[in-house]
C-alpha cells in the first residue's frame, strides 16, 4: 500500500504499549506463582502449563498472524491483538479456578501473535536505516525491557494490591496502546497474480506437536511417564511431526517458509533467539527458589530484579550503537555471553544468606545487560535481511522462535525444578533448574558463532 506517511514517536509509543501489555500478563506471572498457587488453589504442574501456556499459544500462531497482517493490514492486526490482551485480563482477573486462568492464558497468547509480528513490519515498513534502528531500539526496550518492569512491577502490585491488580492495568496499557496507534495509515503488501491456499494441515499439526510437548513436559513426572496418557501423548507428538514435515513439503503456501532460511543472517538470528529465549526460565525458577526456599515475598523477589531492570533499559541503546559500528555478529556474541555468565551466578543457590542475594543481584543485572546487548542487532537482522512481501511472515518466525523457545524453556525449568523441589531439597532445585538455562545460553552462543556472518555491514533484502 503506497503511502508518504513517516513513522514518528507517536507512533513509536503505541507500539511499546502493545509490546508491553505482552509482559504485563506474560512476564508478571513468573514473579507472582505462589500468591497465584494459594489463591486459586491449584497444583505447581497446571500453574505451570498456564504460565508457558501464553508463550506457547503466541508461538504457535503468530507466523499465521504475520502472513494476515500482510495481507489484510498490519495496524488491524495491532488492534485485534491490543482487543483480545483486554479480554484474556479480564479472563484473569475475573478468574476463581484453573479453568479461566487457563482459557485468559490462550487469548493472552493469541493476542501476542496478533502483536508481536504486526508491529515488526510496522517499524520496517514506516522507518528507514539508523530511524528504523533506533525505532526498534524502543520496541525492544518494550519486549526485552518490559521483562523487567513487569517482573518488578508484577512483584510490588502481588504484595500490596493482589496479583489481579496487574491484569487491571494491563487493560488500561492496552486501551493506551489503541489510542495512540489511532490515525496511523493501514500497512499492508498488496498481493498479485494467483491466490494461494492458506497451509491449514501445516497450522494444525504443528499446535498440535506443540501442545502434546508441552503437556508431556508439564505433566509427565506428576501423571507419570509410563501413564497411557503420556504415552499416547507421546504417539501423538511422533505422528504429528511426521505428518507436518510432510505437508510442508508439499504445500505451495507452506505454514512455514523455509524459503526465509536460504538467508544464513535470518537463519543465524532466528535460531539464536529461540535458543535464547530458552532461559526465560531464568526467572521462573530464581524467583520461585527464592520465595519458596529463603522465604522472601514477591515484591521483595521483585526487588532482586531491579539490576536486571536498569542494564536491559540501558544496554539496549548500546546495542543499536554497536550494531551500527561493528554490526549484528559482535553484539549478539558478547550479550550473549554475558547474559549466560549471568545466569550462571545465581545457580550457586547452596550459598549462605546475603552472599546468594548477591550473586542473584548481580547475575540479574548482567543478564539484563546481555540480553539488551543482544536484542536490537538479532531483530535488525532479522527483519532488514526478510522480502518487502513477507516481512510480516519474517516476522512471525523470528517472534516464534522467540515465544516458543520462551515456552520450552519455562516448561522444561519448571518441571524440573518442581520434580526436584518435590524431593525436599531446595537447593538443589533451583541449582539444578538455573543450570539448565546456562546450557540454553551456551548453545546460544555455540549457534551465533556457527551461523551469523561475519561480514559488518547489513545487506537489505531485495524487494
Amino acid at each position: 500500500m503506497e503511502t508518504q506517511y513517516k513513522g514518528n514517536d507517536k507512533l513509536i509509543a503505541g507500539i511499546m504499549m502493545g509490546v508491553v501489555t505482552f509482559w504485563l500478563f506474560a512476564q508478571a506471572m513468573v514473579n507472582i506463582v505462589p500468591a497465584v498457587q494459594a489463591d486459586l488453589g491449584i497444583s505447581s504442574g497446571v500453574l505451570s502449563i498456564a504460565i508457558s501456556l501464553t508463550s506457547l499459544f503466541s508461538g504457535m500462531f503468530m507466523v499465521a498472524a504475520g502472513g494476515l497482517a500482510d495481507k489484510y493490514g498490519r495496524v488491524k492486526l495491532t488492534n485485534i491483538g491490543l482487543i483480545l490482551s483486554i479480554i484474556g485480563s479480564l479472563c484473569l482477573v475475573f478468574a476463581n479456578g484453573a479453568a479461566l486462568l487457563i482459557i485468559g492464558r490462550i487469548i493472552q497468547g493469541l493476542s501476542a501473535a496478533c502483536i508481536m509480528p504486526a508491529t515488526l513490519a510496522l517499524m520496517k515498513t514506516y522507518f528507514d536505516g539508523a530511524e528504523r534502528q533506533r525505532a526498534l531500539s524502543f520496541w525492544s526496550i518494550g519486549s526485552w525491557g518490559g521483562s523487567g518492569i513487569c517482573s518488578f512491577f508484577g512483584g510490588l502490585v502481588a504484595t500490596y494490591f493482589g496479583w489481579r491488580a496487574i491484569f487491571i492495568v494491563s487493560i488500561f496499557v492496552a486501551a493506551l496502546g489503541m489510542f495512540l496507534l489511532r490515525g496511523t495509515p493501514e500497512s499492508k503488501f498488496e498481493a498479485t497474480g494467483e491466490k494461494k491456499p492458506f497451509d491449514i494441515g501445516g497450522l494444525v499439526t504443528f499446535a498440535l506437536a506443540m501442545l502434546a510437548f508441552n503437556i508431556i513436559v508439564g505433566q509427565g513426572a506428576s501423571i507419570g511417564w509410563t501413564n497411557p496418557v503420556i504415552l499416547g501423548l507421546a504417539a501423538l507428538l511422533v505422528v504429528s511431526v511426521f505428518l507436518f514435515v510432510t505437508i510442508e513439503k508439499k504445500h505451495v503456501n507452506s505454514f512455514i517458509d523455509f524459503s526465509l532460511f536460504k538467508n544464513k543472517a535470518y537463519s543465524g538470528a532466528t535460531l539464536s533467539n529461540f535458543l535464547l529465549n530458552a532461559s526465560a526460565g531464568t526467572m521462573v525458577v530464581a524467583n520461585t527458589y527464592v520465595q519458596m526456599g529463603r522465604g522472601f515475598s514477591s515484591f521483595q523477589s521483585g526487588l532482586l530484579t531491579i539490576g536486571y531492570l536498569v542494564c536491559v533499559l540501558s544496554s539496549i541503546r548500546l546495542g543499536e550503537k554497536a550494531l551500527q559500528k561493528f554490526g549484528s555478529r559482535k553484539p549478539m556474541v558478547t550479550g550473549s555471553f554475558i547474559a549466560t555468565i549471568g545466569i550462571a551466578l545465581m545457580a550457586f543457590t547452596f550459598v549462605p544468606g546475603i552472599i546468594y542475594n548477591l550473586l542473584v543481584f548481580v547475575g540479574y543485572a548482567l543478564y539484563g545487560f546481555g540480553l539488551g546487548i543482544y536484542a536490537t542487532p538479532s531483530t535488525d537482522t532479522a527483519i532488514s535481511n526478510a522480502p518487502a512481501d513477507k516481512v510480516g511472515s519474517a516476522s512471525g518466525i523470528y517472534k516464534m522462535a522467540s515465544s516458543l523457545g520462551g515456552a520450552v524453556g519455562v516448561a522444561l525449568s519448571s518441571s524440573l525444578f518442581n520434580a526436584l523441589s518435590a524431593q525436599g531439597n531446595m537447593e538443589i532445585a533451583g541449582s539444578a533448574g538455573l543450570m539448565l538455562n546456562v546450557a540454553f545460553g551456551t548453545i546460544a552462543l555455540a549457534s551465533i558463532l556457527l551461523t551469523a556472518p561475519k561480514a559488518n555491514a547489513q545487506v537489505e533484502a531485495t524487494e
